[in-house]
């Protein structure tokens, strides 16, 4: 019954993403677009697909049984791309992966390689070893290890020499203008609604992660309701390391409150008071450095991109800035959070692993 309620739950979120992806398109088209209908499959060599006979998108059902929802998002774009190209651009005597396909995927911001991203088994694809960024990111990975040091003072400077090594990365990009490519993926799981410390923590990435960072519909699988997710975009290399540390400063803020609570008298908003006041206390240390006098600066070297700004124009043709309203904290809570995370040191480095845990790289 479990299974049977969450197929149900997968194919209901596949159609409210599959209206909302439709308003990115023209009025004409849109109205071209009729929905499908929406089927999970057992399926040994194929993530999804569009039948154009059966007005039908279908998705593996292993796959999104197992995948997170940023992942079946993606497959369930790649297929629309499918549609728009057979039922509007009349894709006849063209190849399924043709000109006008790769026009369909240009409208709906779609991947068109989808499918060889997570390969025939849903799995991610293996970067090329030999990549120079891939290189720059294991260096990273192994600075961030060092920062597990029990010495204070080499862990501070192992996480400076990490945020150095970025700053620079980003820089010879900008200076050589060299080739860049740019991706989106989710932080989090999309949810109805979010604690107020995750607009603090999506602050931090853009100031100091070289991404951006936006609010996004999508679908909240628990509730089964659109909801909305917070979405990173930037160079896979940018973008992996701030999901790293978006869930890093996730886990650490859980841990930290399971010791500041101990006798459990605190509610979920002085949580929020904590959260907020470790990100506001580590924002601090990156801008102002470590207290010992050996390590002043963390502050990466931050400078705005054109081409991330293309592509994010380019994936958000309409985006609405909305202030967050302010809320009464307990000052102590808050003061005490800014003390511990002045103290925040970001450890090891992540990728996605067998486990299911994420690493920087694969080890």
């Amino acid at each position: 019954m479990l299974r049977m309620e969450l197929e149900r739950k997968i194919l209901h979120g596949l159609a409210l993403e599959w209206e909302n992806a439709t308003y990115l398109l023209d009025p004409k088209d849109r109205a071209a677009m009729k929905m499908p209908a929406f089927s999970l499959k057992d399926m040994s060599r194929r993530l999804g697909y569009w039948s154009g006979g059966k007005k039908e998108i279908c998705i593996n059902r292993d796959f999104a049984f197992s995948s997170n929802w940023n992942s079946i998002k993606n497959i369930l774009l790649h297929e629309m791309a499918h549609q728009l190209a057979e039922e509007v651009f009349s894709t006849v005597n063209e190849t399924s992966h043709g000109p006008l396909f790769k026009k369909a995927c240009r409208f709906l911001r779609a991947d068109e390689r989808a499918s060889e991203r997570y390969g025939a088994d849903g799995r991610g694809f293996s970067p090329d070893e030999d990549d120079t960024d891939i290189r720059i990111l294991r260096r990273i990975k192994k600075l961030f290890s060092l920062a597990q040091s029990s010495n204070r003072n080499e862990a501070e400077s192992a996480m400076k020499k990490a945020h150095e090594l970025v700053s620079k990365y980003n820089m010879d990009i900008l200076l050589n203008d060299a080739d860049r490519n740019f991706t989106s993926i989710f932080a989090g799981s999309p949810a109805l609604r979010h604690p107020r410390e995750e607009y603090h923590l999506a602050t931090l990435l853009r100031e100091f992660y070289f991404v951006r960072t936006i609010w996004i519909p999508a679908y909240a699988i628990e509730k089964d309701k659109l909801g909305r997710v917070l979405e990173l975009s930037g160079t896979e290399e940018n973008v992996a390391i701030a999901s790293y540390v978006y869930d890093f400063i996730k886990r650490y803020i859980d841990n930290r409150w399971l010791e500041y609570n101990k006798k459990g008298l605190l509610n979920r908003r002085r949580k929020t008071d904590f959260a907020s006041g470790i990100i506001s206390g580590f924002g601090a240390k990156l801008k102002t450095g470590a207290s010992t006098k050996e390590h002043k600066d963390y502050t990466p070297v931050k400078t705005g991109d054109p081409k991330l700004e293309e592509y994010i124009k380019y994936r958000y043709p309409r985006t609405v800035s909305v202030s967050a309203r302010s809320s009464r904290c307990h000052a102590g809570v808050l003061r005490d959070g800014i003390t511990i995370g002045k103290d925040l040191i970001i450890t090891k480095g992540i990728s996605k692993s067998a486990t299911g845990k994420k690493l920087l790289i694969g080890q």
